[in-house]
């Protein structure tokens, strides 16, 4: 009785870890994109259990049943066919792989990260840079930018516009949904919605470097729009610009970097970021062009 007493006590509390592990994370979630992949990741698990489950049971059963001393278990070395049993093995394995590929299917349409989300009230643009070691976002519609600090209205559907100015890195705000890599040279897009005011956080899900722990930023949803306006307003009278000039000065590595406010962005800035390397592949293809013409200009 002791012994099982025990036993529960640790189930117990092993499953107590197990949903405190839960808060703030994908099985959390705060907006309607996170919802629905977080059915889907339980509805997979389930019917990938299905298998599981009855095989690890069935191991255990046999090993227990055959074990060394069971001398009156029947051994019939000579059987090696059933029709029952290849009719189970095949048919289940078959029918949850059905079903799995046809949610699958019909998740990846719906949960398209390039796909506007529904909703009633106009979107808002934000144009997001992964630096080393932190996070810069552009309001291109406010002119104003964050360093490590995303606000937006709730019930709101947010277009992200995210790219990187150095390594590979990946953006991903667990209780919203998605995540999605930023490149050098590339433009990729995620839309996102919080179905409820809060702070949630917002890490790097791709490691970049000796300062990859430290690039975190918080994602604060307002109650409402008029909060959010309250905050842009706020930005504005932020004296510092954020001019080429500034930007070079912020992209350079630093690691644990604070939050910073810039009340007005240089135009056109995200698009120079996301061009800049194209540029220097077209300066670089002009000069070669131009260096392959000159022998036979010399010939001439």
């Amino acid at each position: 009785m002791l012994i099982r007493s025990l036993f529960n006590a640790a189930l117990s509390l092993a499953a107590v870890a197990m949903l405190a592990g839960c808060r703030g994370g994908v099985l959390d979630p705060k907006g309607q994109v996170g919802i629905d992949e977080k059915y889907l990741i339980i509805v997979s698990t389930i019917l990938m259990l299905l298998v599981v489950v009855p095989v690890i049971g069935m191991t255990l059963y046999f090993a227990w049943k055959y074990r060394d001393g069971r001398d009156h278990e029947r051994y019939t070395p000579k059987w090696s066919h059933s029709r029952k049993i290849e009719t189970v093995v095949w048919v289940v394995p078959i029918l949850i792989i059905l079903v799995l590929g046809t949610i699958t299917w019909r998740s990846t349409h719906a949960l398209d990260p390039y796909q506007p989300l529904d909703g009633d009230r106009p979107h808002l643009t934000v144009e997001v840079v992964s630096l080393n070691w932190k996070w810069l976002f552009i309001y291109p519609e406010q002119g104003i930018a964050s360093v490590n600090e995303l606000v937006f209205p709730a019930d709101v559907p947010v277009e992200f516009k995210i790219t990187s100015d150095t390594t590979m890195n990946s953006f991903f705000i667990p209780q919203l949904g998605s995540q999605i890599y930023s490149m050098a040279g590339m433009e990729t897009k995620l839309h996102l919605i919080a179905n409820e005011a809060g702070t949630f956080d917002g890490i790097s899900a791709n490691y970049s470097g000796e300062g990859f722990s430290g690039m975190q930023f918080k994602a604060i949803a307002t109650p409402d729009r008029a909060g959010f306006d309250d905050w842009v307003a706020g930005m504005k009278g932020e004296p510092r610009a954020l001019t080429p000039a500034s930007y070079r000065q912020l992209a350079k590595p630093s690691e644990h970097h604070p939050v910073e406010h810039y009340g007005t962005v240089s135009p056109g800035l995200f698009h120079h970021i996301v061009m800049q390397y194209m540029q220097d592949h077209q300066s670089a293809a002009d000069d070669h062009q131009h260096a392959a013409h000159m022998p036979m200009a010399a010939e001439e």
